[in-house]
Order: C-alpha cells, then structure tokens, then sequence
C-alpha cells in the first residue's frame, strides 16, 4: 500500500534529478493516497517539530492528506514549489521559515501561483522554542537527555562567553549531527499548549 513516505521519498528524488519517471510515480501516488497539500520545510529538525507538535494534538497529517516534506535548504523551494503547487501536481502549499530565507519562499510561491501561506520564525525555529520554554527549561531539558556534560564543555569555549544565554543554546543545538532533530521533538514535547511558538502553531492550522 501507497503511503506518504514513498511520495516524500518520490517528490525529493524528482526535485533533485528532474526526471520524468519519478515526476510519474510522484503524480501517482499523489492520486493513490491522495495528497492535497504540502508542509515545504527547510531541513529535518523542522519536520521534527512539526510532526511532533501535530502528535501532541492528535493530528494525524499523513492521513488527512497533509505531506510534510524537508526539503534540505530553502533554496530548494522554488524547485519543490513548482513541481508541487498549482502548476505541477496542484497541492496547496505551505511553508515554515526563518526570516532570512523568507525571500525564497515568498518568491516561489508566487511563481508557482499562490499567494501566502508561508509563516516565519524570528531567527529560526529553535529561537523560537528557546523563547518559549525559557532558558531554565531548556537546559534541564538537555540535562534529562544526558548531555549535560556536552553543554557546559560548549559553554566554557571562549567564543560562547559573552553570548546570551539563549543564543548559547541555539548554537549548542547544532554542535552535532542529528542533534538539532532530536531537539526538534523534545523541546516540542516540552512545551506549555498556550506556548506553542505562534509561527509554528499557525503553520499547523494552515495545514
């Protein structure tokens, strides 16, 4: 059986090469499952956060139609925009960002035909989660996940030292390969219903 998986795996082989073969398997199982929107993402931490902020309300996104694809860069939107919005595959598109890339996003939409849509975070999303928890929360947070050690290693390099605390941690999250990811679900899981970083609660409406 046909399931989102397969189409994210699909859509990114067909962005990356072009190729026709993959365009038709895409479009297939677009039809199959069906596919009626598009959550387009710059990386996999986002995602994280996303389908873990979608679990804690009991959202299944798969099953409603919903795709939530990292696109790995938002570079790439404008290629995923165009095989996926209204002149492609016709899904409705939607997009979380960070501030500086929301230039990319606004410019592909528009070309792929749709207006709006795109909901942007201040620096990034774990600025915005940081903010939300607070910096006392995040970092019993790390503790609970054994890394406390890691922190305060990071922490005692002389470039951190004179750094705001929150920025501390936002750069501490993307020390390591797959850290950032990890985060991405547990500083969700975390979060207070009424803290929920409101580019981040808007995007999942939108969806």
């Amino acid at each position: 059986m046909a399931d989102m998986g397969a189409f994210r795996e699909a859509v990114t082989a067909w962005a990356a090469t072009g190729s026709g073969d993959r365009g038709d398997r895409a479009r297939d199982l677009a039809a199959r499952l069906p596919v009626r929107s598009a959550v387009l993402l710059e990386g996999l931490s986002d995602a994280a956060a996303v389908d873990a902020l979608a679990a804690r309300r009991g959202r299944d996104l798969a099953g409603e139609g919903v795709c939530v694809l990292p696109m790995g860069g938002a570079t790439n939107v404008g290629r995923f925009a165009r095989l996926l919005g209204p002149a492609g595959l016709g899904l409705r598109l939607t997009g979380l960002c960070d501030a500086g890339e929301r230039r990319y996003y606004d410019r592909a939409l528009e070309h792929a035909g749709q207006a709006g849509g795109v909901f942007v975070c201040a620096a990034d999303l774990e600025d915005e989660l940081i903010r939300a928890l607070g910096v006392p929360r995040v970092r019993a947070l790390v503790r609970a996940q054994g890394e406390e050690r890691p922190l305060q290693t990071f922490l005692h390099q002389p470039a951190q030292q004179g750094r705001p605390a929150p920025e501390q941690l936002r750069r501490f999250l993307g020390t390591k390969s797959g850290r950032k990811i990890h985060y991405g679900r547990v500083l969700v899981e975390a979060l207070d219903p009424d803290r929920t970083p409101a580019p981040l609660d808007l995007l999942l409406a939108h969806a």
